[in-house]
């Protein structure tokens, strides 16, 4: 007859057995995900951004003023092809994993407000921006990404932004084809305590991704 006795495992038995089965495990599955190469094998546009910023709007029809969130960029068509068909698409990933599109359903003045406090004098809005986009700085575009705020509280966020680089990848979901593009990531944060305008924001990461 065996005897079998419970032992209660110590806590430092415990911290090494998971140590013991997270190194067995196997490599996760987004390592064999799809990644941006290491060198451009396609077109890529010269794109700089600024820091997302917080602006307040009472719009005409609006019961009372709405805080939003934008990201001002700048965009160079500085490849050896005379004319990309550059349409960017901003996304942002919220803390609570929401994925909101930019640029949905936003009224002129809010565009208009941002255009005033930012000076850009060029800038253009997301219906105006997209086409071909010309060889040189002077056929440079300045345009801006806008989202309602999802959250007073933002916490951490993501900003994902697509159409300034041709790379691009087909992988297989079930049955389907799934078109992938490489895509800037940029990871921020916004303390729960920290000023409501967003001064403070904290940009954590930004890489590039394939989505």
């Amino acid at each position: 007859m065996i005897t079998k006795t419970l032992l209660l495992p110590s806590a430092g038995l415990v911290l090494a057995l998971a140590l013991t089965l997270t190194q067995s495990l196997p490599a996760r599955a987004d390592d064999a995900y799809p990644q941006p190469s290491p060198y451009p094998v396609s077109w890529e546009l010269t794109f700089d951004h600024a820091k997302p910023r917080r602006i307040v709007v009472q719009a005409p029809g609006d019961d009372a003023p709405i805080a939003y969130w934008y990201v001002t960029y700048h965009v160079v068509n500085n490849t050896d092809k005379d004319r990309i068909p550059f349409f960017p698409l901003f996304d942002m990933m919220t803390n609570d994993g929401q994925t909101i599109r930019s640029d949905n359903n936003i009224k002129p003045a809010v565009f208009d407000a941002i255009k005033e406090r930012e000076h850009i004098k060029y800038l253009q809005s997301a219906v105006e921006i997209g086409g071909p986009l010309l060889q040189g700085e002077d056929q440079s575009k300045d345009g801006v990404a806008i989202w309602p705020e999802p959250n007073p509280k933002m916490g951490t966020f993501v900003i994902f932004a697509t159409g300034f680089w041709g790379e691009s990848k087909t992988v297989k979901v079930g049955d389907k084809d799934v078109v992938l593009h490489k895509t800037l990531q940029l990871t921020y944060h916004l303390a729960a305590d920290a000023d409501s305008n967003g001064t403070a924001l904290q940009e954590q990461e930004s890489r590039y991704v394939m989505r």
